[in-house]
């Protein structure tokens, strides 16, 4: 490079991937390689610019099928509709639905399936949800005629198994957002510096993800109170956390990325993180009462075949203080001990079948075809709770306290 005139009309042209931290400082100074060009993902004007030079010689329609007119007996196409077969907007869901962004190959990136239906109860939670993530996606015209920026995070807090997960997989769903999910000890190394980075690295993923829900699990594992790690080696979980608070402020609220948070230990998190512009909505996720018990039991079996002497309603009377995946727990048994009898049974009339060839025996007729009342009887024997009353008092303690602490009284006169 360095024996290389400008009269040669030679340009040097190179690229590299994310990471041009790594390149060594030589090639780049100055008469070398020194003009460095950011060449990022497009936004969404440039990939419609992309996609309209991508299928500018494609017949595309929005709803035109017109595969009836194939002669499929005589296995053959006609000219002439072979040319007026268009390219429809479920080919390019369904396309959309089986490849992945590939800027973000390295990191799980989903569009969950999990609908409101799959979670019971959580009414008010959920309708507080659509108003956080839902409404400034699809209706982002009455936010911007009203003056007001959607907000960038939300923290949930309760005991553990009441949903947290599901309530963020569903609210990206409902939005078509993409489903980053990552867990607070995940980002933690040995090596110094390399945390920080990890959290920079998960902030840009999301960004290039947009729209996106970034799911922070465990947050307490990385959000604890600064000041407070004794021992901890050149203050590595402060550095963390100042890095997750350095991207949560510079992540606008145009960047359609909504972050939430869930923890089952609201007490230790560092309190910076939960000021205005952060993850300043804090939704309590409590036990389920007996409505949401039931919602969540139909939930869970709407797909298995029930018998009609199984009551739904006793078992969410009889399971006060369970949580929604201990209630699972018990339908899931259930299943399973349904499952069990009827392959014993299908083995037992094989062996009979053997033993006695000359016996009729109905092979087709399921001797196990529903979940019955003895089954949920079974499932219930093992039942067990897994959050304890103490801990029940310690989140609504908290939850009071933090309401007290945020309130202005009961009127501004």
């Amino acid at each position: 490079m360095d024996g290389m005139s400008s009269k040669k009309n030679v340009f040097i042209i190179g690229a590299t991937n994310n990471r041009p931290d790594i390149i060594d400082p030589a090639i780049l100074r100055p008469g070398r390689l020194d003009q460095l060009i950011y060449i990022p993902l497009p936004d969404e004007p440039s990939r419609i610019s992309i996609l309209k030079a991508t299928t500018r010689k494609s017949p595309l329609s929005e709803i035109r099928e017109k595969m009836d007119l194939i002669d499929l007996e005589d296995d053959t196409i006609d000219a002439e509709v072979m040319d007026s077969l268009a390219v429809t907007m479920d080919n390019f869901r369904y396309a959309m639905g089986q490849s992945n962004p590939s800027a973000l190959r390295e990191t799980i990136v989903e569009i969950p399936t999990v609908s409101w239906e799959d979670i019971g109860g959580l009414e008010e939670v959920k309708r507080e949800l659509q108003e956080l993530v839902q409404y400034p996606v699809e209706h982002p015209e009455k936010f911007l005629q009203f003056g007001m920026t959607p907000s960038k995070g939300v923290l949930f807090y309760g005991p553990p198994g009441c949903g947290k997960t599901l309530l963020a997989k569903a609210i990206a769903n409902e939005c078509q957002a993409n489903f980053i999910s990552i867990k607070g000890p995940e980002l933690l190394t040995m090596w110094f510096g390399e945390s920080e980075a990890n959290v920079r690295d998960v902030f840009d993923k999301a960004r290039a993800a947009a729209p996106c829900v970034l799911f922070f699990d465990e947050l307490d594992s990385i959000a604890k109170s600064r000041g407070g790690n004794v021992g901890d080696g050149g203050g590595a979980a402060d550095r963390v956390i100042n890095q997750v608070l350095t991207e949560m402020d510079g992540m606008s609220s145009k960047k359609n990325v909504f972050i939430i948070g869930a923890t089952n230990r609201p007490d230790i998190i560092d309190p910076a993180i939960l000021r205005p512009g952060r993850l300043d909505q804090l939704i309590y996720i409590p036990l389920p009462d007996e409505p949401s018990r039931i919602s969540i039991l139909k939930a869970t079996t709407r797909k298995s075949p029930l018998s009609e002497d199984v009551d739904l309603m006793y078992i969410a009377k009889v399971t006060k203080g369970f949580s929604g995946a201990d209630l699972t727990e018990i339908c899931q048994r259930a299943c399973k001990l349904a499952i069990r009898e009827s392959i014993e049974a299908d083995i037992r009339r094989e062996r009979e079948l053997r033993d006695n060839p000359d016996q009729e025996i109905d092979m087709e007729e399921d001797q196990v075809p529903e979940i019955r009342k003895e089954h949920f009887e079974e499932a219930m024997r093992f039942a067990r709770r897994s959050v304890t009353d103490s801990d029940i008092r310690k989140y609504e303690m908290f939850a009071q306290k933090l309401q007290t602490a945020r309130g202005f009284g009961q009127s501004f006169s």
